[in-house]
């Protein structure tokens, strides 16, 4: 097989280009080549896709099929359709979770109620928190107008594996590798839902080989974060001390959900619980295989130690800051 990935040295397209290379098929891919190199034995066609006709070099090109994970721009999708969709075959265009106008309710499905499209970049949006996932509405609908059945849309969730770069599930098998007390969320009734990248790439290039079409959420099944970091912690095995934190407890300390500096990663507030409980069935049935919790956990600890430990994080906390925290806490209890 002839497969393009456009955007193939990041985190996904890299892995999709490393796991299609892996399988003996001819792969090219396409970077600016900022940040980082192609996996061993693929081609790199370095373009910039905000110069104007960045993609001619490969519009007499023919591929067998085409990866996309140009989750930010709208203008660049509609551009890669145009330029390389009449001679290419099958479609896979990476989206995200992030496409739905209801953040609350569980239990969700591709047939759910979308964002408003947004024909732009996330990055000239007026700081409209929804518009990461407009874009990505305005970008779906493009490639599924013009390449009708030839079109594989995979809306990921949280994403996590070798390569990761937001440091946020990767923070607790990082955190649970240093042992001793640890401060979680006391949120029993939060949901969550994770997809390995090595299995979302797997996925992606098996239905590019077998010419499978749809649109799916690329996520495992939903569980309790608290399973989820009981989990992670039997993987690591070192001897921890979970300190549960209720939720007005740690706001009260300054610390944030989800990620970011000085956060608690993965918590989420209850008006965003239906983003982390989809309904993975659809997916799983399209032939999806997560690996277990405990195969995703050591893979991110391998990531986590070979970036460094100690290393200053996009997410969490410090050393220092989770200590300040829970000395906060017990004086105040």
């Amino acid at each position: 097989m002839r497969l393009l990935v456009l955007g193939g040295t990041g985190f996904v397209g890299g892995t999709v280009a490393r796991e299609a290379v892996q399988r003996g098929h001819d792969v090219t891919c396409t970077a600016r080549g900022v940040t980082g190199s192609p996996p061993g034995g693929v081609r790199l066609v370095r373009i910039d896709r905000d110069a104007p006709g960045a993609l001619e070099p490969l519009a007499g090109a023919e591929f067998d099929a085409v990866v996309d994970v140009a989750t930010g721009s709208h203008p660049w999708v509609a551009e890669a359709v145009r330029t390389l969709g009449p001679r290419a075959g099958h479609w896979t265009y990476v989206s995200t979770i992030n496409v739905y106008a209801d953040t609350a309710t569980p239990g969700q499905s591709p047939g759910s109620e979308l964002r408003t499209p947004l024909y732009d970049t996330a990055n000239t949006s007026d700081g409209d928190p929804g518009a990461y996932g407009r874009v990505n509405v305005a970008s779906e609908d493009e490639v599924r107008d013009k390449l009708g059945d030839r079109a594989f849309v995979v809306r990921p969730g949280l994403i996590t594996g070798p390569g990761d770069t937001m440091d946020r599930f990767g923070y607790w098998p990082a955190r649970f590798a240093r042992g001793g007390r640890v401060l979680v969320p006391d949120t029993p009734e939060q949901p969550i839902q994770y997809i390995d990248v090595r299995d979302l790439a797997a996925w992606i290039v098996d239905a590019a080989t077998t010419g499978r079409t749809g649109t799916f959420d690329g996520i495992g099944q939903s569980m309790a974060l608290r399973d989820l970091l009981e989990g992670i912690a039997a993987a690591v095995g070192e001897p921890v001390e979970m300190v549960a934190v209720p939720a007005e407890d740690l706001e009260r300390a300054g610390v944030d959900p989800w990620s970011g500096p000085h956060s608690l990663p993965l918590w989420l507030p209850p008006s965003h619980y239906g983003l982390a409980s989809h309904d993975a069935r659809p997916s799983l049935e399209a032939g999806l295989r997560p690996r277990s919790l405990h195969d995703a956990a050591l893979g991110a600890l391998e990531h986590e130690r070979a970036l460094g430990l100690d290393r200053p994080r996009q997410a969490g906390l410090s050393p220092e800051e989770e200590r300040a925290v829970l000395e906060m806490l017990e004086r105040s209890s």
